[in-house]
């Protein structure tokens, strides 16, 4: 075939219109029929495997929320059985002495409100991975992403772990609580709360200190178990030792019969002995075990009885005053001086009388 006719038989095909080249093609009732069966097809098929997953993850779900609440709630009862406890002990006279309810209350909140963070956390944890495993999600990539990032964590913020650690621990040893007086080391003073992070002191002066739990090396806590209440009481040399320790037991005997001093005083007052002897005094130590925390209450009031006593029995409280020296007479300075020679005044006869010396003679 020549090129002409080529071309003749090329321009003679109809070109199509602009609306036919532009419109997309619409789909058939035969087209929709096929999805609607493909679909159906898969949803016969897989069906039976979503509402299983689905079924799993609800149960787990519902498990983990009924375990979470009715752990929550035997640790708030468990709290509450300790605050019943602890109030119904304050009501008696021991408890008065033994007891502190705030110390109690706060120690109990805070020991609940860990526990109760500890357990939904480890729950909801764990439901959170059982329910992506039901997915078939591959956790190891999970569980490596999460251990970088915990360790990053611990490195970046490890002072406010050990401060939060170090209060736990604290609290559950109940190494110190509200109302205590403590020795921190980096302060020192009474407890006025407990923190999980943080402790707070009230010093001497009226200054609020805040304590970081992790700073605290050694603790030495003056209101455990009991007080030591001492007293000095500085004598002459020449005291009958006998009479002063009949006076001091009086002062002892009376002081423990009357309230309220028979409730702090958890021992008898006893005169332990001479503590020391001196040549212009001696000293009489006076000691008694009281309730912790009352130890320089009881030391003023004694010391107070002590006094009256002593005034009374005609015996004086001397202090350690060093020995006076007996003044000697004042020296005269001119004692080491020569007396002055007539030899020195050229007018007296003495110098008159003496022959000068001839001077020497020049020869030339």
């Amino acid at each position: 075939m020549s090129l002409p006719a080529v071309l003749l038989a090329a321009g003679s095909s109809p070109s199509p219109t602009p609306s036919e080249s532009t419109t997309p093609a619409v789909p058939s009732i035969q087209d929709a029929q096929e999805s609607a069966t493909q679909a159906a097809s898969w949803v016969e098929q897989n069906w039976s495997t979503w509402l299983a997953i689905g079924l799993k993850v609800l149960l787990i779900l519902v498990i983990a929320g009924v375990l979470r609440v009715l752990i929550r709630r035997a640790i708030t009862k468990l709290i509450d059985r300790m605050n019943r406890t602890a109030q119904a002990v304050d009501g008696t006279a021991i408890g008065g002495l033994l007891v502190n309810v705030e110390r109690r209350r706060q120690r109990s909140q805070a020991i609940g409100s860990v526990l109760r963070s500890v357990a939904s956390f480890l729950i909801m944890g764990t439901a959170a991975l059982m329910v992506l495993s039901a997915f078939d999600i591959n956790l190891a990539p999970l569980l490596a992403s999460a251990g970088v990032a915990g360790v990053a964590i611990g490195f970046g913020a490890r002072n406010l772990v050990t401060d939060f650690l170090s209060g736990v621990f604290m609290i559950l040893e109940d190494q110190y609580g509200v109302g205590d007086s403590i020795d921190a080391g980096v302060a020192s003073g009474e407890v006025i709360e407990v923190g999980l992070r943080v402790t707070k002191l009230r010093g001497d002066n009226g200054e609020i200190w805040y304590v970081r739990n992790g700073e605290v090396k050694r603790i030495g806590n003056l209101s455990q178990g009991w007080s030591t209440a001492g007293v000095d009481v500085t004598v002459r040399p020449s005291e009958n030792l006998d009479r002063v320790k009949a006076v001091l037991n009086g002062v002892g005997e009376a002081m423990s019969k009357e309230e309220p001093w028979n409730e702090l005083l958890w021992g008898p007052i006893e005169v332990l002995g001479l503590d020391s002897v001196l040549l212009d005094s001696m000293v009489v130590r006076v000691s008694a075990k009281t309730m912790p925390g009352k130890s320089l209450t009881v030391e003023r009031e004694l010391r107070w009885r002590i006094k009256r006593a002593f005034d009374a029995a005609d015996i004086p409280i001397v202090g350690r005053t060093p020995l006076t020296v007996e003044e000697q007479p004042a020296t005269d300075p001119t004692a080491g001086m020569a007396a002055p020679s007539a030899y020195s005044n050229t007018s007296s006869p003495q110098a008159q009388a003496a022959t000068p010396l001839a001077p020497p003679s020049v020869t030339k």
